[in-house]
């Protein structure tokens, strides 16, 4: 197999629950292939490095094997390598969420101004 579609690749590597949310995801401009917006029909090819924006947070991942098929998270797994800096990066916002809950800043619900600009001040944005 020489390339595969990149929608048909993440959600075989579980990314996405269907292909239809990462051929949109595609579309929307949150994956990024060798420093380029992909269309959902692009082909990758292993060695190839990816930026990908999901809720879960950002990954930068290199391909080390294609597949079309999905499989159980452990093959999915095997698919790529994600890269230092941005599991670094994950668990830098994963660990602002909790001390966030922890405090009491984040609520169920849409937060109120008041809480926006704690949390803001928080992460130093102004």
């Amino acid at each position: 197999m020489t390339g595969v579609r990149v929608d048909k690749w993440l959600w075989a590597a579980r990314f996405f629950k269907t292909r239809a949310l990462a051929a949109r995801a595609c579309d929307l401009g949150r994956i990024v292939s060798n420093g380029h917006p992909a269309k959902p029909s692009r082909e990758i090819h292993t060695g190839d490095r990816l930026h990908i924006r999901t809720e879960a947070g950002d990954f930068h991942v290199e391909v080390c094997e294609l597949s079309e098929t999905r499989g159980p998270a452990s093959v999915a797994q095997a698919l790529y390598h994600e890269t230092d800096e941005s599991r670094e990066l994950r668990q830098k916002l994963a660990d602002e969420r909790r001390a966030a809950m922890q405090q009491g800043l984040l609520r169920e619900g849409k937060p109120s101004r008041r809480d926006r600009q704690e949390l803001n001040r928080m992460r130093g944005r102004f």
